[in-house]
């Protein structure tokens, strides 16, 4: 049985983490799966990667930073994702475009209603059938990220740029019956237990 997985949350919810863990618990069940992520796949995705959250001598426009994000995942979903997909495999994928609609549009403050058209027009019509939204408090979330060795641009905005990611995936969580809210506050093997019960 394939399907396509996504986990989502702020920058030190832990997504990674579960997304690998979640992979090998699938492999484990003797699936065929595919573990990827947003951005960075691919050689358009990792050179966007780079200038977008890595370079810091780039003052990037929140729209362009937009398009970018987009960009990115037209070229992961024909690329990569469409045909693993037909190819049999579940595809677990670290951030997608609900990823664009809270940092971009809750983020950076950018018209909502133009950043889901985007975010959606850019997936190529292949939605997720299930969602991992890990919750984690503002406050945790920003301690681990100090505890990492590397940072990105986006780890290093403001207080009030995290709340607003925090408020907007708590926003657009309500609206979607395949987001599945988990307490990621907990260790990565109660996180992991949980999004595990979750699969069928």
């Amino acid at each position: 049985m394939n399907r396509f997985i996504t986990l989502e949350g702020m920058d030190g919810s832990g997504k990674s983490t579960q997304a690998k863990l979640l992979a090998d618990y699938l492999r484990e069940k003797g699936e065929k799966v595919l573990l990827t992520r947003e951005p960075g796949w691919g050689e358009l995705g990792k050179a966007i990667k780079q200038q977008v959250l890595d370079r810091r001598d780039i003052d990037i426009e929140p729209y362009a930073e937009l398009c970018l994000f987009c960009a990115d995942r037209v070229q992961h979903v024909k690329d990569l994702i469409l045909p693993k997909i037909k190819e049999g495999h579940t595809i677990v994928c670290d951030r997608y475009h609900d990823s664009t609609v809270v940092y971009q549009g809750y983020g950076r403050e950018i018209d909502i209603a133009l950043v889901k058209l985007m975010a959606e027009t850019s997936t190529l019509g292949v939605e997720p059938d299930i969602t991992f939204f890990l919750s984690v408090p503002v406050g945790q979330a920003l301690s681990r990220l100090k505890n990492r060795r590397e940072s990105t641009k986006m780890d290093e905005e403001s207080l009030l740029f995290h709340r607003r990611i925090d408020r907007g995936y708590r926003e657009i969580e309500k609206g979607l019956s395949r987001m599945k809210k988990i307490d990621a506050s907990r260790t990565p093997e109660e996180v992991h237990a949980e999004i595990v019960s979750h699969i069928v």
